[in-house]
């Protein structure tokens, strides 16, 4: 055998290797999670975190999850934020896009270079500033101006949606302007249809950052029984003397159970989208 193959042989072995630790390092929370949420509190207090359930048929902890935690008001909550953030979102940020990508005036490179620095900035940085104007107007413990400054701190979107502007010929604007179509026709008609791919990759980064937001929901919705939300539901279940982590563990396989099935009926799209998106531009 030579070298060559021995080499190889080694380098493949080496990377078949690296992947299944990736994936075992992946997979050994959730199947931490999965033991847990089905041990009985002696159970859990008396075995390590590997050590099986004797049933797998005790649900008590789900139960207990669900009505402690609050989860139909939490669910509730999230499914409203999620589903007016993503719409705001892909709203201003495609027409923000197209006005960058289509029209050329003073300032437009600045405005690029602007957002392109406000990314670059961590969010926790401006947090004290953000707090500040969300006191000043209100919109503390108020579900409206958290999803409405949900819906302005997305910038990623603005750059994906320009990137697929800039890979639709300007020729289709032209065409449906000398046919008498406006600015927003040419927009909604014309353009916005062929932004399907963008919007879904944008619909997957957004709704998983919004669906598993914790520090902002945590701030800004300090009423942990009528604005609770997924993400701060399980906090209940944390103390000063010990976290029930049975009850933890049990109400996120609650939580994942939706995006789960989300991802299952949706996968052919999502994949679709995350692959066009990362060959455009």
């Amino acid at each position: 055998m030579s070298k060559a193959k021995v080499k190889r042989n080694v380098l493949s072995v080496l990377k078949y290797m690296t992947l299944i630790f990736g994936a075992f390092v992946s997979v050994l929370p959730i199947v931490v999670c999965v033991i847990t949420a089905f041990k009985t509190p002696e159970e859990y207090a008396s075995t390590n975190v590997m050590t099986l359930p004797q049933s797998w048929t005790y649900f008590e902890n789900f139960i207990q999850a669900w009505k402690q935690a609050n989860m139909g008001v939490a669910f509730r909550n999230s499914a409203i934020i999620l589903v007016c953030v993503l719409t705001g979102s892909i709203l201003t940020g495609s027409m923000l896009a197209y006005v960058l990508s289509r029209f050329k005036f003073k300032g437009n490179g600045l405005i690029r270079n602007m957002f392109l620095f406000a990314s670059l900035l961590p969010g926790i940085a401006m947090q004290v500033s953000v707090y500040q104007i969300m006191y000043s107007l209100g919109w503390i413990n108020f579900l409206p101006g958290y999803i409405i400054m949900m819906c302005g701190t997305d910038i990623i979107s603005i750059y994906i949606f320009i990137q697929f502007f800039e890979n639709i010929p300007d020729s289709l604007d032209e065409s449906a302007i000398m046919d008498g179509c406006t600015y927003f026709g040419v927009f909604f008609r014309i353009l916005f249809p062929l932004l399907k791919p963008a919007i879904v990759t944008v619909m997957i980064l957004k709704g998983v950052g919004v669906y598993n937001e914790y520090y902002t929901a945590n701030l800004y919705l300090q009423d942990k029984n009528r604005l609770v939300t997924v993400a701060t539901s399980l906090f209940k279940f944390t103390g000063p003397l010990g976290n029930q982590y049975n009850y933890i563990c049990a109400g996120v396989i609650i939580t994942m159970i939706p995006a789960l099935i989300v991802f299952i009926l949706c996968q052919k799209q999502i994949y679709g989208g995350l692959a066009a998106g990362a060959v455009k531009g």
